[in-house]
């Protein structure tokens, strides 16, 4: 039997565009004008990068040893409390150890009051702390324990803010240990008001992007002329919305509502409603139609046919569009308080402002450990309900 030959049919050939060469050089002139004139518009100088390397030489030192530890004098202290008006506070109980005694518990400012102490380390230096209602603290007048570890004070009380105060007294002890900074310890709470700042932010925004994205879906919407015009109404509001940076809406806020995290809440959470509604229509707009025109052709309200055919194909995707929402306002809530919107870039820029650059490294140290772990955290949900 003679062997047959399969012969296969060569593909089609394709003919390649071919680039004139004027073209091609008429597009590299192009780009090289384009590039020649922004490098003159930016004023581009990379010899300044070396030239001027000295004068940032401290600033890099200083950030990368931060300021989070410290050698602090060793202390004892002992405190009571005493106010303006009204009765007497209760007696405080007694313990081991130092403790102060107030010739009276109820006292004016300007009036004499008696101080004395008691239980403390012998021939030591002190100093008298005054704190008033809000926490704040002021330095009085300083001591020496007798060989008994006592000593006795008068001092006229100041004027305090509040009604509610206390008296401290604190004794150098010899010798010092290591603890964490105050710059630190200022860091670290400022840290967690800006996890909580973006998480109430992002929380906010959830509950209105939520809504205002159905509106926004076009399969959903552009049914009839009313739905049509409210689509393009909250698309052109969510984009105007989205063109507005947070640092601008955080000054308003604050300037509005004073400055403090709840401006950096009000401007994360509009920001966030915009951007996370428009993540969520497109979501909307993208998913199967199959189930929708099943569950219309029952002759389901819109309502059942969002509960029953959109809503089980966009939870997955909401939620991770959430998360990472989440972890975009923890880093940009750092940014908005710089302007007075609370949170850890507040602290930050009073440390810049003061030349405090180790303190303003322990800041910066800090964002960066929580923007890294939000990333992590982030990732890890998304993978699981993604």
């Amino acid at each position: 039997m003679a062997n047959e030959t399969l012969t296969r049919p060569s593909p089609p050939v394709i003919p390649r565009p071919q680039t004139r060469p004027w073209m091609l050089a008429l597009l590299l002139l192009g780009l090289a004008v384009v590039y020649v004139y922004g490098w003159k518009v930016t004023q581009i100088n990379l010899g300044q990068l070396m030239t001027n390397f000295h004068l940032i030489r401290p600033l890099v030192r200083d950030l990368v040893r931060p300021d989070v530890l410290a050698w602090v004098p060793r202390m004892q202290v002992a405190r009571t409390a005493f106010r303006f008006t009204g009765e007497a506070p209760p007696p405080a109980a007694l313990a081991a150890g130092p403790r102060l005694t107030l010739s009276r518990t109820v006292a004016n400012p300007g009036e004499p009051l008696e101080i004395r102490g008691e239980g403390f380390a012998p021939d030591r230096p002190g100093q008298i702390i005054w704190i008033d209602q809000s926490g704040s603290s002021a330095r009085g007048a300083a001591f020496r324990t007798d060989d008994q570890g006592r000593f006795v004070l008068t001092l006229p009380v100041p004027d305090l803010i509040g009604t509610e105060h206390r008296v401290s007294a604190e004794v150098t002890l010899p010798g010092r240990q290591l603890r964490f900074s105050v710059a630190a310890g200022l860091v670290f709470w400022r840290l967690i008001e800006t996890v909580f700042l973006a998480l109430m932010g992002t929380t906010i925004a959830v509950l209105f992007a939520v809504p205002v994205s159905f509106l926004g879906a076009k399969n959903l919407m552009a049914r009839s002329a009313l739905g049509t015009s409210i689509y393009y109404v909250v698309r052109t509001a969510l984009n105007i919305t989205r063109s507005i940076e947070p640092l601008i809406m955080a000054t308003v806020f604050a300037v509005w509502v004073g400055i403090g995290p709840f401006a950096g809440v009000l401007a994360l959470a509009l920001h966030s409603v915009a951007s996370l509604a428009k993540l969520y229509s497109e979501q909307i707009e993208s998913i199967d139609p199959g189930p929708i025109e099943a569950i219309t052709a029952t002759g389901a309200s819109a309502l059942q046919v969002v509960r029953y055919a959109v809503v089980p194909q966009i939870v997955p995707p909401f939620i991770a569009f959430t998360i990472y929402r989440w972890d975009i306002n923890v880093r940009m809530s750092t940014v908005i308080g710089m302007v007075g919107g609370g949170g850890v870039g507040f602290l930050l820029i009073q440390f810049i402002n003061l030349l405090q650059w180790q303190q303003a490294a322990t800041a910066v140290w800090g964002i960066t450990i929580i923007v890294a772990a939000m990333d992590y955290f982030s990732a890890a949900v998304r993978e699981r309900v993604v």
